[in-house]
């Protein structure tokens, strides 16, 4: 992908360091990875690794550092718990591009530091987010915010062509306020649309991390911000491995149970046809929606006969 607007190197040589280091992380330092057409996700820093963890939770009792082994078991047991101020004290720092849209999206993760591109400042660049002809789906009819089955390829190609012409006159019309009117750049981008592209530096602690790839990786979330969790999850899941195997075994992976549900589990022999099923539901949970997301749980566990 093309290296424009990416961060240059900071160090161009190796230095020793008392830090903790990560060989996972070091090996995706400044390796972009690219997101969507013109996007991508880029570690720009990091402090800490697994063992960052452990120490700072074995400080709660005067413990220091102890073997690998003792701390893969106490980061599993504090990721199981749920006690997460240890993961806080490690933190990541990524360079991302990403559509407006998709910005607004990952904004209300108030949790971290971001410092994003300034339409005030600098020229807005002619990037707009086309999609792909698979991923241009109809509305979902039972899900207000999702996407159903393909549209036609006749109506993917209209689509596709009225994105681009609206882009390119979108652009047009700013280019022609900057530069033959001397409009100022803080009014001249407000034709533009939210498939343009902005960027921004964000920084964050793991717990918050692992909170944001949970939302963002389930397969509910949007596809475009989807793919921007998939792409942070590759470089965690190296540069964290115990935090990240804890994550995925304990949240990511896992399954919880409503008190109403687990009374369902434990009154009834399973598996269970669905007819039977689908009363047992009726009388048990009131909710249309909160039944239908037990059922996908059954389903999970193949307790539908």
């Amino acid at each position: 992908m093309s290296e424009e607007n990416l961060p240059a190197r900071i160090f161009e040589e190796t230095h020793s360091t008392f830090r903790p280091i990560s060989e996972g992380a070091e090996k995706w330092l400044h390796r972009p990875i690219q997101c969507l057409d013109h996007g991508f996700v880029y570690l720009v820093d990091y402090m800490g690794c697994d063992e960052s963890i452990a120490q700072a939770a074995r400080v709660s009792y005067g413990k220091g550092t102890k073997k690998v082994n003792e701390d893969r078991g106490l980061i599993r047991y504090l990721r199981r718990h749920l006690h997460t101020t240890p993961s806080e004290m490690v933190e990541f720092k990524f360079h991302c591009k990403m559509p407006i849209f998709v910005a607004r999206q990952w904004i209300r993760h108030r949790t971290a530091n971001v410092n994003e591109y300034s339409g005030r400042y600098s020229k807005m660049l002619d990037e707009f987010y086309l999609p792909e002809p698979a991923v241009l789906k109809k509305q979902s009819a039972d899900n207000r915010q999702g996407r159903s089955e393909n549209l036609s390829e006749e109506d993917q190609r209209f689509v596709l062509g009225l994105l681009k012409a609206e882009y390119n006159s979108q652009y047009r019309t700013y280019k022609r306020f900057i530069d033959d009117v001397g409009l100022a750049k803080e009014l001249s981008r407000i034709g533009l649309s939210v498939a343009n592209y902005t960027q921004w530096y964000w920084k964050i602690d793991l717990h918050n991390l692992l909170h944001f790839l949970r939302l963002r990786l389930d397969t509910h979330a949007q596809y475009e911000i989807r793919v921007f969790g998939e792409a942070m999850a590759r470089i965690i899941k190296d540069a964290m491995p115990i935090s990240y195997g804890a994550f995925e075994d304990y949240q990511l992976y896992a399954l919880s149970f409503s008190r109403l549900e687990l009374d369902i589990l434990s009154q009834n022999q399973w598996p269970m046809d669905m007819p039977r099923l689908s009363a047992i539901l009726e009388r048990g949970i009131v909710n249309k929606r909160e039944r239908s997301e037990f059922l996908d749980k059954l389903k999970r566990l193949n307790f539908v006969a």
